[in-house]
């Protein structure tokens, strides 16, 4: 198996989704202080991202779910990865 264009963006948008994941399990814990290391780059790592997707839909009974629908568009997105030949 060669090495390939898709299967390097496969693997990038893997390695986003598990990094927005983590983001998403460690803002339930609220002793987290995110302007330290390593928080401060992993949530300048998501938080971008989920901004525009909190304009569109916004928190709804305190939950966020921008962070869900991210998730479920880089998995349609990893989806046409997989299918480009």
């Amino acid at each position: 198996m060669g090495f390939s264009l898709g299967m390097v963006l496969l693997s990038l948008i893997q390695l986003y989704s598990f990094i927005v994941l983590v983001w998403c399990l460690l803002s339930w814990f609220p002793n987290i202080r995110w302007y330290d290391q390593p928080f401060k780059a992993l949530d300048m790592a998501v938080r971008p991202v989920c901004e525009p997707l909190r304009r569109v839909l916004p928190a709804m009974g305190g939950i966020d779910f921008s962070p869900m629908i991210l998730m479920v568009i880089l998995q349609v997105i990893a989806g046409f990865v997989r299918n480009i030949p």
